[in-house]
């Protein structure tokens, strides 16, 4: 199955070089597992000719925000709203969790509660989940017609599920624990609180389940349905 990754951000530029960028992060996420990527950096403006030049989309993380005023957003939105209406499946995390929220009607803002980094825990219908995080806005308001499937004290509308056509996660599968402590201590300092940053570091020997969740990407993209 042909998947379009839509890379909404870069890696941090000190990074790159040894970790690769976001979409190369999902490669790696979703090998073996029947699916083939090709990459279009929407960020650059660089976009897909048509929602049927592939079989599914994946937007990625960004260090922008979905309500700024970026050349990319709009067409950004533009693009979800006619995936969702030709019933192409769409997987967002973190940055692509927020805009495909807010291109079909929902709202997102940066959270009052502050920063969500490193290690967190999720409710997923009973199911706890630990996944890392890098995020301050959210989907305070979700869209008519999405479920949620996952959430916690911190982020209410951690996952959302809308009907057969999306499926998005505010967390970072593809981010593994030794690049979050990179991450923290890169693009970290002045942006979020110094206790948070450490408690980056504390958490990274800490199990995440980064598998799990592609597993329920992949089922999604082929299946389109994220459980057995």
């Amino acid at each position: 199955m042909k998947i379009g990754i839509l890379q909404t951000g870069h890696a941090p530029d000190a990074l790159r070089p040894d970790t690769g960028d976001y979409a190369d992060f999902f490669e790696t996420l979703l090998a073996d597992r029947d699916l083939t990527f090709r990459t279009w950096s929407v960020v650059d403006m660089d976009f897909p000719v048509s929602v049927s030049d592939c079989e599914g989309w994946l937007l990625t993380g960004s260090r922008h925000g979905a309500y700024e005023n970026h050349p990319f957003i709009a067409p950004l939105e533009d693009f979800i709203r006619a995936a969702f209406d030709a019933d192409v499946p769409l997987v967002g995390i973190c940055f692509g969790h927020q805009i495909i929220a807010q291109a079909l009607g929902g709202k997102v803002e940066k959270f009052v509660g502050g920063w969500a980094a490193g290690r967190q825990e999720y409710d997923w219908g009973g199911e706890t989940v630990a996944l890392n995080a890098w995020h301050q806005d959210q989907v305070t308001v979700k869209p008519p017609g999405a479920t949620v499937c996952a959430t916690n004290d911190f982020c209410a509308n951690a996952a959302l599920v809308y009907g057969k056509t999306a499926f998005t996660v505010q967390a970072h599968p593809e981010f593994t624990s030794p690049f979050m402590e990179r991450l923290a201590d890169v693009r970290g300092p002045g942006l979020v609180p110094a206790p948070i940053l450490a408690d980056v570091h504390a958490k990274a020997t800490q199990p995440i389940d980064d598998s799990l969740i592609a597993d329920r990407i992949a089922r999604f993209f082929k299946e389109r349905k994220i459980t057995p």
